[in-house]
């Protein structure tokens, strides 16, 4: 069991629906988590001019639908407080200065660098400036950005998933932790909330690396204990692309209106790179305990939608009643575990059982049996059994009709089946003839057989 004191954390900014890959670091933080730890939703809504508070919504929304319950909420729009006075420790400190150059300035700082073979790393010129160069920067109206100045050498950590990581300070730009207009970035203000709410682990993305030693930096300048850090690799899309909130076809949201299992996409999500095969799990529990022994892969995985389809499709038909019970009652499915039972296997989304009980109980669509089908279907019609039906009628009845007919197998199953659902496929019919009634199956098998008796061979071409 995991230590009661480990604090994990998601860190999402609402500016954005989110997608397969921010699915991937929220269960890798929520799912040990699950083990006596503790689990923060962070907000990180200080992007006043992107961040929206459907964003927000949607985000409580898409953990809600994955079954993740967070044990805190934190918005850093209502911490302010605690980032100014870590701010003035650092300055009292020497460890932060202010820096005038505009955006402009910088690239063009660093394309020189490029030519000129150097990095193209921040040179520090702003702590070059004398007090009146600085008056006269501000007189022009310019306002100046905060930078941390890094410490010399090289700073390490032993990464979780990647192993032993270093990385030279010296060849990193002074990160700027406040902008021109006083909003705090995520650099800084990460660190001061892992250090506030007491954060002992962080996995995050690859992508994070190089930000990770900027952050070890500053939780020492703090004298704050740093968590563990652990670097999952990426998800990108089919074509290798990596995958953006702008894009919505791989969002949460998108999945959940398309029908996708919320257990699936956990499952992928999760397991996707891995030393474990994506495979369906029966709950969280179970996937927990996949994702403490799985290591993921060094390389990028690439998502295979089809592959999340079939996984679903797995998920659905592997389902007990109690656990679709209350969805089933919100689309109006009745009867109950067994007609659950007798459906799920051709499930490839769940909410096609409200298609099979509109089959079953309500209407199928009209059929188009074909003429040489007439003496069949006339005969099931006078054959028709008398109810009570069980599942045993099916098989009795057909085999009175194959008797009568001399048909079998799909000549003789293929007709009835066509008549009586209005589809060539699907569930087992012994299972599913007692939910039509006698009454449904009647009017069915009469009306195809009026529609085969009218219908004549197409004229041909010539």
């Amino acid at each position: 069991m995991a230590d009661p004191m480990n604090v994990y954390r998601f860190a999402p900014s609402p500016t954005g629906y989110l997608h397969l890959g921010n699915a991937r670091t929220l269960l890798l933080n929520a799912l040990p988590a699950r083990a006596g730890g503790k689990f923060i939703l962070r907000l990180d809504d200080t992007d006043a001019a992107r961040v929206r508070e459907e964003f927000v919504a949607g985000i409580r929304e898409d953990l809600a639908w994955l079954g993740i319950a967070p044990d805190e909420e934190r918005r850093q729009s209502e911490r302010e407080e605690i980032y100014r006075a870590a701010f003035e420790r650092l300055r009292a400190a020497g460890r932060i200065y202010p820096a005038y150059e505009t955006p402009e300035e910088l690239e063009r700082a660093r394309r020189l660098a490029r030519l000129s073979g150097r990095p193209p790393v921040y040179d520090r010129r702003a702590l070059r400036l004398t007090e009146a160069e600085r008056a006269a920067l501000e007189a022009e109206g310019r306002r100046p950005h905060w930078r941390f100045r890094l410490s010399e050498g090289r700073i390490g950590w032993p990464d979780g998933f990647r192993g032993p990581q270093e990385i030279d300070l010296a060849s990193l730009s002074d990160p700027v932790i406040v902008r021109d207009d006083g909003a705090f970035l995520y650099v800084f203000s990460s660190v001061v909330d892992d250090a506030d709410l007491g954060v002992t682990s962080v996995v995050r993305g690859e992508d994070h690396v190089t930000n990770t030693a900027v952050q070890l930096d500053m939780f020492a300048a703090l004298g704050a204990t740093p968590p563990a850090f652990a670097h999952h690799n990426l998800l990108t899309r089919a074509d290798g692309e990596g995958l953006s909130k702008r894009q919505g076809s791989l969002s949460l949201r998108s999945l959940r209106e398309q029908g996708v299992e919320p257990l699936a996409v956990a499952a992928y999500a999760a397991l996707i790179g891995s030393s474990e095969a994506v495979r369906p799990v029966a709950d969280l529990g179970e996937l927990a305990a996949l994702v403490a022994s799985a290591r993921p892969s060094r390389a990028p995985a690439r998502i295979d939608p089809d592959e999340l389809a079939a996984l679903s499709a797995k998920t659905v038909h592997a389902l007990d009643f109690q656990a679709v019970a209350p969805r089933l009652e919100q689309l109006g499915v009745g009867g109950g575990a067994v007609f659950w039972e007798t459906v799920r296997g051709n499930l490839a989304t769940l909410a096609e059982a409200a298609d099979w009980w509109r089959i079953a109980r309500e209407a199928a669509a009209p059929s188009s049996p074909a003429l040489e089908d007439v003496p069949l279907l006339a005969e099931a019609v006078r054959s028709l059994p008398a109810e009570p039906w069980d599942e045993t009628t099916w098989k009795s009845w057909t085999a009175g009709l194959s008797a009568a007919t001399g048909r079998k197998g799909r000549a003789l199953f293929a007709p009835l089946r066509l008549a009586l659902t209005g589809l060539p496929h699907g569930p087992e019919l012994a299972r599913l003839l007692p939910f039509i009634g006698r009454e449904r199956a009647l009017a069915r098998l009469t009306e195809a057989q009026l529609r085969a008796a009218s219908s004549s061979p197409a004229e041909g071409d010539g």
